[in-house]
């Protein structure tokens, strides 16, 4: 058995705070009786089944209330097959990993903003396919499209500025590593999304846009850091940091091109985004959410049918019992006085 809202089993601990209540309660009344009259003599102006009656009562209720936190924990049991028609939306992430991007105009840097900004991005994904590729002065697949958003954001996770050793910022060759990557599955609607500082480019990137856009590929680019600039750092060693300079000993200024990726993003078709304070991620999803969807094929699902219904009925049942059960028993006494 299987449960939808397991955490509502927290309110199985008011059973034993009931228990106690109705223990406290019973020695309450017992003691406010003794004020008036001996307990002897109350249990003879009493019913005999008095007791017997409450404790029914109490345990009536307190199956009640057992099985409708049970039927609130929503329990499954029970497997059913339907078939699912999985469709979505193309989406690869190209992702700049050159040095520039280790400078931190943007907190904590412009890498690890990047890899915030995607992660939230992949959490809005409603069965869209997503794929990740990383570039600097060249670029390769880290994560094939696919289904499995996990996986996805733990092959993310791991991404640095060492797994590239070119130098430079390669948007030319990304984007066509991303058709590449279009061109093994057969989908209508594919977006690629270009996060990058635009700086050091290689290439011609506005006519590898072009060219994609002509196969259908939509560009949307995402500015990372400031048009004023920020040194590099490339040592935090010991508490100290060291900063890129150029062969003259003077320090090196990475500066984001917005220009650059205003203009991939207008031959793509797309939108140009830049990641200030705030990146608004759900705007780029809700772009992406009104393209036309992709049949992605079926999938088998067994699902486990909901049967809380029997357990409401069951506690409703209990209630229904407590209610009719009488507190107090008639019963008839016949008067031994001092006459007989």
């Amino acid at each position: 058995m299987r449960f939808g809202s397991p955490a509502y089993f927290w309110l199985m601990l008011c059973i034993p705070v009931l228990v106690g209540l109705f223990i406290l309660a019973y020695q309450w009344k017992q003691a406010a009786l003794a004020r008036f009259a001996s307990l002897a003599l109350m249990k003879r102006l009493t019913p005999e089944k008095i007791l017997q009656q409450q404790v029914l009562k109490w345990v009536l209720f307190l199956g009640f209330v057992f099985f409708a936190i049970i039927a609130l924990a929503r329990p499954r049991f029970g497997l059913k097959t339907e078939m699912i028609e999985r469709k979505g939306v193309d989406v690869i992430v190209a992702l700049d990993i050159s040095k520039s991007m280790l400078a931190e105009d943007i907190a904590p840097s412009r890498l690890e903003r990047a890899k915030f900004e995607i992660a939230k991005l992949i959490d809005l994904l409603r069965g869209d396919r997503v794929g990740i590729i990383v570039f600097a002065g060249e670029s390769f697949v880290q994560c094939p499209l696919t289904l499995d958003y996990g996986a996805a954001k733990m092959f993310l996770s791991v991404v640095t500025t060492d797994w590239v050793q070119t130098p430079g910022t390669a948007i030319t060759e990304a984007i066509n590593q991303s058709v590449e990557a279009f061109r093994s599955q057969k989908s209508k609607s594919r977006v690629l999304i270009l996060l990058s500082d635009g700086e050091d480019q290689v290439g011609d990137a506005e006519a590898a846009a072009q060219k994609a856009a002509a196969l259908g590929i939509k560009i949307y680019t995402v500015g990372l850091g400031s048009e004023s600039g920020a040194p590099i750092p490339l040592n935090k060693g010991k508490g100290n940091i060291s900063y890129k300079k150029d062969s003259n000993g003077n320090l090196v200024m990475t500066r984001l091109n917005s220009l650059m990726l205003e203009k991939i993003a207008t031959e793509g078709n797309g939108k140009y985004f830049h990641a200030g304070t705030v990146l608004d991620m759900p705007a780029i999803y809700h772009e992406i959410s009104k393209m036309e969807k992709n049949e992605l094929g079926t999938d088998r699902l067994n699902i486990f049918e909901e049967q809380y219904q029997a357990f409401c009925a069951i506690a409703l049942f209990f209630l229904l019992l407590e209610f009719l059960v009488p507190e107090l028993v008639k019963s008839k006494h016949q008067w031994k006085g001092r006459i007989d």
